[in-house]
């Protein structure tokens, strides 16, 4: 006979067995407690870090367009502040011609100027006023101020009539008044030729081209505030 089997066999402890399982359990429903714990923060960290990076992108894609750094916020807080190495930023240019003319009689005697000017007016963006993105988990938001006549340059002016009266006669005074009546007629007119609507759709093309962000990009444009 074996002596091996003489000896008493060892009994399996249930007791031992169910607090190693209890303990088991209590441990990793401890991790995950942890874990769901800290869920929230984790997710925020990776998404603020996220906007951190699309607000960078959007930067350097100003930066090229614009030569402007804008202020840029994300979820309320400020991340950049704004910076710009130029007060303009022309998008368009167009040819603008216009004419004025002074007819005056007195006592019987008329005098008659007429000009034609030819102008080069040019539209953008005043970089002086307020560039702000705002980034959220959702939307991305830029406001900038709405597209104007930044200048007009005058590239030729032509006499169409200079009449003299025989005792009204043309004045150095009323042609230096025709002549500065010109550069504004050419700034209305170019206003209201739409010029400034095609300069912000070319500008909101422009840094569309060179930022693609799943959230898209909202562009806003605000009215000058007004000075008190």
């Amino acid at each position: 006979m074996n002596p091996a089997s003489l000896e008493p066999r060892r009994k399996f402890s249930w007791p031992l067995a169910l607090t190693l399982i209890a303990l088991i359990g209590a441990a990793l429903l401890i991790i995950i407690f942890l874990r769901l714990e800290s869920w929230p923060a984790r997710t925020a960290k990776q998404s603020t870090a996220e906007l951190e990076r699309v607000g960078r992108e959007l930067r350097d894609a100003f930066v090229d367009v614009a030569h402007l750094q804008p202020r840029v916020t994300i979820n309320n807080r400020v991340y950049l502040e704004k910076t710009t190495a130029t007060a303009q930023l022309a998008i368009l240019s167009r040819q603008i011609e216009v004419e004025h003319e002074l007819l005056h009689t007195w006592a019987g005697s008329t005098k008659r100027v007429k000009l034609h000017g030819t102008f080069t007016a040019k539209a953008g963006f005043d970089l002086q006023q307020d560039v702000a993105v705002d980034l959220r988990p959702d939307e991305i938001t830029v406001r900038l101020p709405h597209a104007s006549i930044l200048g007009v340059e005058q590239t030729q002016t032509e006499v169409l009539a200079f009449e003299n009266g025989l005792w009204n006669r043309i004045s150095a005074a009323d042609l230096e008044k025709e002549l500065a009546a010109l550069p504004d007629l050419a700034r209305q007119k170019a206003a209201e030729s739409g010029i400034l609507a095609e300069a912000e759709t070319a500008l909101k093309k422009q840094l569309e081209e060179r930022f693609h962000a799943a959230q898209g990009l909202q562009l806003i444009f605000q009215e000058k505030p007004v000075k008190d």
